[in-house]
């Protein structure tokens, strides 16, 4: 069975929403223009319930229809920092330095399209959240909505949501059980040295020095104290120090981010890196602090719920359409809902081969969304809420 019919009829509807909410795009916190469309659409379509402001600006849309599970469908809403290379687009972004250049634009509207057909159909038995979250980059908007009460007051029994993924035959949908995306911590280290002459640097205790044995010291947190047969990534992204050629600076600042699947191998590199930083500090004289911060958890599938998306897509658009999905170590603030509810999250192809199918790639200023996959991306909603809330 291919895109359901009815959705098909509004494939133009789509792309108009998309573009707009593209021509309008908002950062983390900030999508009040986005969210409000959405909750305007929703009470269009009849929704039961539309509910603003959860979590800053998040939206949940509830259709109820007698008697049957609770679950909740997902699409992030908010923009990138970056201005957008595309001067030949009809639909570039008018805020100069914010763009869609992460396709939320476009899993909105998906949602929003389920949402639309579902409202209209109402083939289905129980109860149908539609998440609209804020601020997936960076922000953890999916944590804010889940602090604000999202799943007090809509106990879901699972969730669901898909990511854009340029590269990927477009309509395709890889989803695979178990860890598909990583964690994503970022740490700050301070060197504090004694500045000097550059001409007499045994007078001083020199930070970059020191800060240059750290970033080659860190990489052994991989190659040496992480297992094999384990995934672990530790990069230095930020070297700071100094301002002149011929002065010893005072202090140094590293910065980088650390990313893992499993919590335990985390905590490992954790320690080691304070292990290291002491070590080092100790050895050339200075003082080093590191200051380790969280980010997003390991996005980590259930069994159950993973194999269910794979069974819509396959019933749906063909076997064929169903990919596996290698770990990646991106991070995605859905692992949030993961850690809270049963659930899965897959990504849809955005198209390969060349610019026109999408393939351009993620957060990058010449990005699209493809406007083909919208059907596809509704379609793929609607049968999944079918599927786990079928007529009674």
């Amino acid at each position: 069975m291919p895109v359901l019919n009815r959705i098909a009829d509004f494939h133009d509807d789509l792309v108009d929403w998309r573009h707009d909410i593209h021509r309008h795009p908002e950062l983390a916190f900030e999508e009040h223009r986005t969210a409000a469309l959405v909750a305007e659409k929703l009470r269009g379509f009849g929704f039961d319930e539309v509910v603003e402001g959860i979590g800053g600006t998040g939206v949940v849309g509830v259709l109820r229809q007698g008697d049957g599970p609770m679950i909740g469908l997902r699409a992030d809403m908010d923009a990138l920092p970056i201005v957008e290379a595309a001067e030949d687009r009809p639909h570039k972004s008018v805020h100069h330095g914010v763009m869609h250049a992460c396709g939320h634009d476009g899993h909105t509207t998906m949602l929003l399209g389920a949402a639309r057909y579902l409202a209209e159909t109402r083939r289905f038995s129980g109860t149908l959240v539609f998440i609209f979250q804020p601020a997936e980059e960076g922000r953890a908007g999916a944590r804010a909505m889940i602090e604000d009460g999202l799943f007090d007051r809509f106990p879901v029994s699972a969730v669901w949501g898909v990511h854009n993924m340029p590269g990927l035959p477009a309509g395709s949908v890889a989803v695979s059980p178990g860890p598909v995306m990583a964690a994503a911590d970022r740490f700050t280290i301070t060197i504090q040295g004694k500045g000097a002459h550059a001409a007499a640097p045994h007078l001083g205790r020199d930070p970059v020095v020191a800060g240059a044995a750290l970033v080659q010291a860190l990489q052994a947190l991989v190659s040496r104290h992480c297992p094999p047969h384990e995934t672990l990534v530790v990069s230095v992204t930020e070297f700071h120090a100094g301002d002149t050629f011929n002065v010893l600076p005072d202090a140094a600042r590293l910065g980088g981010t650390v990313r893992y699947f499993d919590k335990q191998i985390g905590e490992q590199a954790i320690g080691g890196m304070k292990r290291m930083a002491e070590g080092i500090g100790a050895a050339h004289g200075v003082e080093v602090s590191v200051d380790y911060q969280y980010g997003y958890p390991p996005t980590v599938n259930t069994a159950g719920e993973t194999e269910a998306a794979r069974a819509v897509v396959a019933d749906t658009f063909g076997a064929e359409r169903v990919l596996d999905q290698a770990p990646v170590m991106f991070a995605e603030d859905f692992s949030f809902f993961l850690q809270e509810k049963p659930g899965a999250y897959g990504f849809i192809g955005n198209g390969e081969g060349s610019e026109d199918l999408g393939c351009v790639g993620l957060h990058n200023p010449r990005y699209d969304f493809n406007d083909d996959i919208l059907t596809t991306g509704a379609t793929f909603f609607a049968r999944l809420a079918e599927s786990q809330c079928p007529q009674r």
